[in-house]
């Protein structure tokens, strides 16, 4: 399968949102996106080249998504780059339902270790 338009997506999201947001659950583009990777990941597709791209090159969003993805498929490397990640500046807007929150990217990832 190819994932260009999928892992840009990833790559330049100003968001985090793993679910639908607002009073109506609308599913963003990059929620659509995180899902399909997601579902290629559990599919045994040949991603890590794609995620390791996206967490040297993504938004602070896409880089979050990258770690995310990789827990998926290996733990222990996915540890790494939280804590990778918990070193990095920028901040990360997320939406949990109708709740939207920006937290630092050290923040947010320093909390998934």
């Amino acid at each position: 399968m190819h994932f260009d338009a999928t892992v840009r997506e990833l790559a330049e999201a100003d968001v985090v949102a793993f679910a639908g947001v607002g009073l109506m659950s609308r599913v963003l583009p990059v929620t659509e996106a995180y899902r399909e990777m997601s579902a290629a990941v559990r599919d045994g597709e040949a991603v890590r080249p794609q995620l390791d791209w996206l967490l040297a090159n993504g938004t602070p969003a896409g880089k979050v998504y990258g770690a995310t993805l990789l827990a998926e498929l290996d733990p222990d490397a996915a540890r790494a780059a939280w804590r990778q990640l918990a070193g990095q500046t920028g901040d990360v807007t997320t939406f949990s339902g109708c709740i939207m929150n920006k937290v630092p990217l050290a923040e947010y990832a320093a909390g998934r270790l």
